[in-house]
Formats: structure tokens, sequence, C-alpha cells
């Protein structure tokens, strides 16, 4: 199999990595020289281009599927609806006619809900936020775009907050300096390890889909409050116990949302087991693998 990867950074390069492993031929877009010759030396066959940049993308070989895991890079100069849905536009106005399968990354944050309800992908999106607003509109953008063209099949994965190895220090430093954390200790947190992301990226990838679903929420199987989890954390690196200002906003994090999501039906429909179903389990070994 050809397979294109559009943002080959913390989870894009792991699941490329496993793609290549297994004899796959793999291509990543990438705006750096210095990151094309990584990728090289990983066996992966790099690509010079933007997708802010339509002239870049006129020559995309044939593949037979796209992961588009483009995040938002702030010192690109482009704002985040240029990235998002803009350069999301340019892909698909230059994809090739062999992509059989698009999977786009998207994120939880699609979902509004703020009373710490549980939500599943037929709850309804009202996001309140930029990032989720933008989110949905790319999302919405690939359905059509794909309905329009009447071949090739979509699968969104919408994942909670990714976590994982060498992901973690700046929160580290923050509780081992005593810092006041912003926001609120008892909102809910929907978090998801970065290996687990890939093994559902691999999964919705190579297995026949069946279903007429095409949206899965990537979540682990229990949520945590922020509280429990910074709590957690603390106690692992011997941190202080954190304290919380409700009266400050929150920059990252809830930042306003409040809500529990479910796995079951990327659990369900593809047999998908997190290796990590607990921030209480995946939380340890994602710090011990950041020192190792």
């Amino acid at each position: 199999m050809r397979i294109l990867v559009l943002g080959c950074g913390y989870v894009g390069r792991r699941a490329a990595a496993t793609w290549v492993a297994d004899g796959h031929e793999v291509f990543a877009l990438t705006r750096s020289e210095q990151n094309a010759k990584s990728f090289l030396e990983a066996a992966i066959r790099p690509i010079l281009g933007d997708v802010c940049d339509p002239g870049s993308l006129r020559d995309l070989p044939a593949i037979d599927l796209t992961l588009h895991s483009i995040g938002f890079d702030r010192s690109s100069g482009k704002t985040q609806e240029d990235v998002t849905c803009g350069g999301l536009r340019h892909v698909l106005n230059h994809l090739p006619n062999s992509c059989g399968r698009f999977i786009q990354i998207s994120s939880t944050s699609v979902y509004g809900q703020s009373d710490g309800e549980w939500v599943d992908e037929n709850a309804t999106c009202e996001p309140i936020q930029p990032g989720g607003q933008l989110a949905l509109t790319a999302e919405n953008l690939l359905h059509e775009t794909f309905s329009a063209r009447g071949h090739g099949r979509v699968v969104v994965l919408r994942l909670a907050g990714i976590y994982g190895p060498d992901r973690l220090l700046s929160r580290v430093n923050a509780l081992r300096e005593g810092l006041v954390l912003s926001g609120r200790g008892d909102s809910w947190l929907n978090l998801i390890h970065v290996d687990d992301a890939v093994t559902a990226i691999r999964a919705v990838a190579t297995q026949e889909l069946e279903s007429i679903h095409n949206v899965y929420n990537v979540v682990d199987d229990e949520p945590i409050t922020r509280r429990d989890y910074f709590e957690c954390l603390a106690r692992l690196v011997e941190a202080p116990t954190p304290r919380f200002d409700p009266a400050q906003p929150s920059a990252r994090g809830s930042g306003g949302l409040n809500k529990r999501c479910s796995n079951r039906r990327l659990r369900e429909e593809f047999n998908w087991n997190p290796a990590y179903p607990t921030m209480g389990v995946g939380l340890p070994a994602a710090l011990k693998a950041s020192i190792e």
C-alpha cells in the first residue's frame, strides 16, 4: 500500500514508522529540509511542500491512503484557519484520484458540552472554542468533497488530549514550581496515549469498513477530572499538591469544556483495545519513557 502522511509530527511520525515496518511505501509532506533528511533516514519518502502553498502540492504521488494530521504551528506565520481549513482545501484540490481512503485527525473539541455529560459520536456538535469550530468545518468540508466525488471513503478520528513521552515536561515543571493552575479542578479531561492513537489509526486504515459510520472518538476508557490528573502527576514527580484558581481562565485543558467522551463505537466496530485504558496506567509509562 502507498500511504501519504500530511502532518508527520508527534502522532503522524509514529504511524508512518509502523507502516514502514509493515512494508508499506510511505510518503510524508514537510516544509523543512532537515525533517526531509530525517524522514529519509527512517525510510519515509519526503515531499517538500506546504499545505498553505497549493503550488507545492501539484505533484503529489499516486497513493491508496492519506493520513491528514496537521497541527497548528504558531511560528508558521499562518492563522489556524489558514492551516486547518485553507490547507485542507488545497490538499483536496490536488489529491490524487487513486486515494481510496482519507483519515482525518480531528478533535473531541467539536463537542461543546459543558455540564459533565457523556457524549458519543451521535451527540450534537456545537463547539464553543475556535479550534473546535475549525475542526468541525474541516470535517464537513471533507464529507462534502468526497460525497461530490462519488468515490473514496473518509474516516474522521476525533482525538482527545494526546499525552505520552516528551509531552509532559511543561506540566511537570509547573507542578514542581508550585504554580497555581488556572481553571476548575472538577472539570473532566478526556485523554488518549499517543501509542493508542496510532493503533486506532492503523485499525481504520487497514480493516474493511462495513459500517455506515465514519466518525469515531479516540479516547481512553475513563475520563478523569483535572484535579485527579494533576494530583496523580504531582505524586509521580514528587511535586507539591496542585492548587487551582477557578477565577483564572484556563488557556489549556478544560478551556470551558466539560464532558465525558465515549470510545464504545471504536471498540466495538474495530475490536480496538487501548494498551493504556486509563490515565493511571498510561501516565507512569509515559513518564518512564520520557526519562529513558
